[in-house]
């Protein structure tokens, strides 16, 4: 694992020697966890001023600094382009005269201008067209693998799409609302339950980036579920969520999370 540090409110200190003492305890720090200390850049400088003083050269330095160690340290993920596109939505907007934009990190693929895509999950999967790729205010001509973006959308009103459903090509994924998995249950002092749960349990599953409640069946012979355990269930969603075999998701109640699974097969 890379990581870069700022060192801010650097201005707020006088003693030049406070500061090196600071560095040098990040470093050991750094170390006790793994990260190669030595070598980890550590940018000192004062956000503040740099926000106040654009402009200025010496308050300013320090932000090219950061942005340069980053570019320099951190390596360039690998991205998962050569698989069919998909993103799931995060949030939905309006733009008047514009139409409707999804938001959200595209997972795998690449999206181009004038594509069609499919939003699936939730509701019936609908059919459009990539009319703009945006990201940070720039408009682009494609999105990829690990971008950020925002994708208007041709003909789909705001209120067709929602956080939860995923834009992907046409006919890669599909909906389904019963899948066999293999989950680990959280012990209690890992977060999770404190009591075990039965045949019939009805937690939230969430899924990429939507909770939605399902129905846990054990397997013949499994009377109950203890935290910590490891256990094969079959889950049945109230609403139909694009998934596939290998789909990651957590198992919630209230907001916690108190397991994590691993679908391995599509029942319907």
């Amino acid at each position: 694992p890379a990581i870069v540090v700022f060192l801010n409110k650097c201005d707020m200190v006088d003693d030049d020697e406070l500061i090196e003492l600071v560095d040098m305890e990040l470093r050991e720090l750094l170390d006790k966890y793994d990260y190669p200390g030595d070598d980890t850049p550590i940018i000192q400088g004062s956000a503040l001023k740099a926000l106040e003083n654009p402009e200025d050269e010496k308050y300013a330095a320090c932000i090219w600094e950061l942005m340069d160690a980053i570019d320099n340290f951190i390596p360039e993920p690998k991205r998962d382009i050569d698989k069919p596109y998909l993103m799931p939505v995060e949030d939905v907007f309006s733009i008047s005269g514009r139409g409707t934009v999804a938001t959200g990190r595209i997972e795998r693929g690449i999206v181009k201008v004038g594509e069609e895509v499919e939003v699936v999950g939730i509701k019936e999967t609908q059919k459009t067209t990539v009319t703009g790729v945006e990201m940070f205010r720039k408009t682009l001509d494609e999105g990829m693998a690990g971008d950020n973006v925002g994708i208007l959308l041709r003909g789909i009103k705001r209120e067709e799409i929602e956080r939860g459903q995923v834009l992907a090509a046409p006919g890669t994924i599909t909906p389904h609302t019963k899948f066999k998995a293999e989950c680990y249950i959280l012990t209690k002092e890992e977060g999770g339950r404190h009591t075990p749960f039965f045949n019939g349990y009805r937690p939230q599953f969430y899924f990429r980036t939507t909770d939605v409640t399902g129905i846990v069946t054990l397997p013949e012979g499994v009377e109950m579920v203890m935290p910590g355990d490891n256990v094969s269930v079959e889950g049945a969603l109230i609403t139909p969520i694009a998934m596939e075999e290998g789909l990651r998701f957590a198992i919630r109640e209230g907001g916690r999370t108190v397991g994590a699974g691993v679908i391995n097969e599509i029942v319907e």
